[in-house]
């Protein structure tokens, strides 16, 4: 393995996306043991795998969390970060795409693309990752690589070429046809050890022309040299080395996808890993980096060289069983060292680099410094958490960060005894620490703590986790859905006025806002038209934090009030009893009145549900859907005898849904499902709501 550090242009940063099931994992295995870093192929089911080594996976046969595992092929290092398919983890593919220079996405042969395939490839064409597709399983009963290349263009682009052609069908694929070098690479067992180079077989020249002038005359629009040489000679005029480099110049623009196929489990894993090396990027090819000078707001360029200053970002917060609190992070520029003492400007904290790791999946191997392009973890960072800057000290920068949605799911969670309540605080907050998109909070009134997260499966393990990682008992109440409360009247004018006097000193606050509904998913949005000093300014930010307060109480039925425009033009104050507290004070009273001037409405998560199922339970599957208030959106024929409905439900009738589509389809349609927006809530719906909960 080598120790010595490897040159930037020889590095990969790859993820490893694709729908659930799709065969992520598997083929992360197969590279793993290509790569030497294994020495046989763990399988899925029978919770051996490399990657997913926490217990509830190999449980589930599911990837949670994404693992970050070094190797190295043909002398490039390979950094690959295999990530979740379900879309309750959804965040853990964002953030990691967001470190990333490239990705395979990985499509199951027999089913095409599927529903969360689309959702993780507009994951990359938010963040212009760069990929390569590779069609898993084309040798089972079933898989087509022609088919689901089709399904290819029709659903995510046009702009899809095969650089490989599978040579058999089914059972019978043995290799396949190299379009660049126009060699067939073929293997007797897929666990031969290495592929045996030879010439195209009988009967596929045609389709090879074919294919092969399709991907050449593609990929050359991307380089003008070629194109003009191309124009010129055609295609006989081309060495494979230029078709490779225009095919490599076409995929680094993001906009171009090379296609290959095979089993995952395979020997053909190493042409799969020749097209990372050949053709997804290295760091310099991504070029520079750009955020921002803390200090005073200005731009900088970081480039993803060593001699520049230190800047990363921590995009993923672990605890590891044995040495604590890891953080991933991705160097952009210059290098970091053991033994440092780094700043990260996010929080403005001085944070000490005890130790910095490489990671094989669970196991790590430590390292004196990482240097610009490279991912590695640091052991026992104290105040970082997921999206934050790391930076050298002298040298401050703030890279952007990364977003996450809003969770839509809760659930009240008490300690089974009094032992486990310091314990239950302790293992959230350590939980909530590696998951950005997990909230805790306490409701005040009742004392109950209540747990937000993507979705009930993503509660269910964040629960187990706790139960087996920080040996906790709890019991959980019913999921309940995290509505919202907004308005639906603008220009409402209300006054807040606090004046208390008790002897001595009184209080004095006077403040006039006016409300207006702000842009569905814009959050609140505070206006200061004060003229002439009617407020003074030290009361402005109290004000603005009154309103905050005020809206996090709700107004209707004590839900978070989102969405609205909130402008202090007038108002009052007191020389002497007026205070900081009284303004807050009588901003929050101005808004719980304006709220219920200005025609308040309850909100509610509409979720985009997928369902997968065999054609003669589709009546029963869009009766029950229609049951349930959904809108059903669109339905499309998959392969011969299945059928895709897309719908729009709200998320509070479809608790429990994944059982009752098991019931309706005799446990044979899938489904999966992802918040899409807020909605108003019906009125008969909202009344019952707020005779539950109201104020």
């Amino acid at each position: 393995m080598p120790t010595k550090k490897t040159p930037i242009d020889k590095l990969r940063n790859i993820g490893i996306i694709a729908h659930i099931d799709a065969g992520k994992t598997t083929t992360t295995e197969g590279i793993l043991y290509r790569t030497g870093l294994k020495h046989k192929i763990g399988a899925v089911h029978e919770g051996e795998t490399t990657t997913d080594w926490m217990a509830q996976e190999r449980e589930r046969g599911i990837t949670i969390v994404s693992a970050a595992v070094t190797c190295y092929w043909k002398d490039h290092q390979i950094n690959i970060i295999d990530t979740p398919g379900h879309i309750d983890f959804t965040v853990e593919v964002e953030r990691s795409l967001r470190v990333l220079d490239g990705a395979v996405v990985v499509f199951d042969g027999k089913m095409g693309v599927e529903s969360q395939s689309e959702t993780v490839w507009r994951q990359a064409d938010k963040y212009n990752v760069p990929r390569i597709c590779f069609i898993n399983k084309i040798n089972q009963t079933g898989g087509d690589f022609y088919k689901s290349l089709e399904s290819i263009h029709h659903r995510l682009s046009k702009r899809a070429f095969p650089i490989h052609l599978p040579i058999g069908f089914e059972q019978g694929v043995s290799g396949v046809v190299d379009l660049i070098d126009l060699k067939a690479y073929t293997y007797k067992e897929y666990a031969d050890h290495e592929l045996v180079k030879g010439d195209i077989p009988e009967g596929m020249q045609d389709q090879v022309k074919k294919y092969r002038s399709l991907l050449i005359e593609n990929a050359v629009a991307e380089d003008e040299k070629l194109l003009e040489k191309y124009l010129e000679l055609g295609e006989e005029g081309l060495s494979p080395q230029e078709i490779k480099q225009a095919v490599r110049s076409a995929v680094l623009t993001g906009k171009f996808f090379a296609v290959t196929g095979g089993d995952g489990r395979g020997v053909i894993v190493e042409k799969v890993l020749d097209a990372i090396i050949e053709l997804l990027p290295n760091p310099l090819d991504r070029g520079s980096t750009w955020g921002t000078n803390p200090k005073n707001g200005e731009e900088i360029e970081r480039k993803p060289v060593e001699s520049e200053p230190f800047a990363g970002l921590a995009f993923k917060i672990a605890t590891d069983p044995f040495v604590g609190k890891l953080a991933y992070f991705r160097v952009y520029s210059g290098k970091i060292l053991a033994g440092s003492y780094i700043l990260n400007s996010s929080t403005g904290e001085k944070e000490r680099v005890g130790r910095i790791v490489r990671m094989q999946a669970d196991k790590r191997e430590d390292v004196s410094e990482v240097t610009a392009g490279d991912i590695a973890a640091i052991v026992g960072l104290k105040g970082t958490t997921t999206g934050n800057t790391l930076c050298e000290q002298a040298h401050p920068i703030v890279l952007e960060s990364i977003t996450f949605p809003e969770p839509p799911v809760s659930i009240a969670i008490e300690p089974k005894t009094k032992a486990d309540q310091e314990k239950m605080s302790l293992a959230l907050q350590r939980l909530a620490e590696e998951d950005p998109t997990f909230r805790i909070q306490v409701n005040e009134e009742t004392g109950q703590t209540i747990i937000s997260g993507m979705g009930e499966l993503h509660l269910e393990i964040l629960v187990d986790r706790m139960k087996r990682e920080f040996n906790v008992e709890a019991n959980i109440g019913q999921p309940q859905v995290a509505y919202r409360e907004t308005i639906r009247k603008d220009g409402v004018e209300v006054q807040g006025k606090f004046i208390r006097q008790s002897g001595g000193r009184g209080q004095y606050g006077d403040v006039w806002l006016r409300l207006s509904q702000n842009e569905s998913g814009a959050g609140f949005e505070f206006i200061n038209s004060i003229k002439g000093g009617v407020v003074p300014n030290e009361y402005i930010k109290p004000v603005q934090d009154g309103i905050k307060e005020a809206m996090a109480g709700g107004v209707v039925a004590g839900y978070p009030v989102v969405d609205i425009k909130a402008e202090l033009y007038d108002g009052s104050y007191h020389e002497v009893d007026s205070s900081e507290m009284a303004f807050k004070i009588a901003a929050s009273i101005a808004l719980q009145e304006g709220v219920k001037k200005a025609n308040p409405v309850l909100l509610e998560p509409i979720m985009k549900v997928v369902v997968v199922t065999p054609e003669n339970f589709m009546g029963d599957v869009i009766g029950d859907l229609n049951s349930k208030r959904g809108r059903i959106e669109n339905m499309e024929d998959l392969s011969s005898g299945v059928k895709e409905i897309t719908a729009y439900v709200p998320l509070g009738e479809l608790f429990g849904y994944t059982t009752t589509l098991r019931s309706n389809t005799q446990g044979r349609a899938s489904s999966s499902m992802e918040l899409d927006h807020y909605a108003d809530v019906p009125p008969n719906v909202a009344e019952a709501i707020i005779a539950k909960h109201g104020k």
